[in-house]
């Protein structure tokens, strides 16, 4: 016989939590629920957005002033790096030029124009440059006497170089004089009387020294 309906309440139901968890992380995991989740790179911005705005208003409340103090130091360090960086570019140019700058860098002149401009420097006591006039004269001179063959860019080590060649006694100040007009030209280095003295013995013993052309017949410049 059936059973009648009635409003009493019967036993409880009991889930297991085991099986309760599983139902509600299948539930969870349905597309209704995570279509519109942001996607991994959008929560790594999120994410980096809050640790570099927290770093920002930490240092908005350490910095007198607030953001305006703030500007104001980034752009006084901004400004720092700036002429930092533009001092080691011009630092590093002339210790560069100091090892291949040129002798010549302007219009082709004679070694007697280069002579004369030499001597009213030294007698103005410019000795900069007169030491780079009397250097141009050096090798100016060479050139004219066929000891070196004319060519653009050629460096003051590189003609001290090719010059000891046919004139293998003048090797040592011929090196002496290269390095002290490179030193002074792009090195920055101040010239003294004695500098431009040594120059112009070298110019004038150059001029009474009599070369071997035997061996600049069998030696190439590199």
């Amino acid at each position: 016989m059936a059973r009648p309906w009635t409003d009493e309440p019967g036993p409880p139901v009991v889930v297991d939590r085991g099986p309760a968890r599983e139902d509600a992380e299948r539930e969870l995991s349905r597309q209704i629920y995570t279509e519109h989740e942001p996607g991994l790179f959008r929560r790594v911005w999120d994410w980096l957005w809050e640790r570099l705005f927290g770093i920002l208003e930490a240092a908005v409340f350490a910095t007198p002033g607030g953001w305006l103090g703030l500007l104001v130091i980034a752009a006084v360090v901004t400004a720092l790096l700036i002429a930092l960086r533009l001092r080691l570019g011009a630092v590093r140019h002339a210790a560069g030029g100091a090892r291949t700058g040129a002798v010549f860098t302007d219009r082709p002149r004679t070694a007697a124009e280069h002579r004369t401009a030499a001597e009213e420097h030294a007698r103005a006591a410019r000795w900069e440059p007169a030491v780079r006039e009397r250097m141009r004269a050096v090798v100016r001179s060479l050139e004219e006497r066929d000891l070196l063959d004319p060519r653009p860019g050629r460096t003051a080590h590189e003609a001290a170089a090719e010059a000891a060649r046919p004139m293998p006694g003048l090797a040592a100040p011929l090196r002496t004089a290269a390095t002290a007009f490179d030193a002074v030209t792009y090195g920055g280095r101040s010239a003294a009387p004695a500098d431009y003295d040594q120059l112009r013995d070298l110019d004038d013993r150059l001029a009474r020294t009599r070369p071997d052309l035997t061996a600049t017949a069998t030696w190439t410049a590199p």
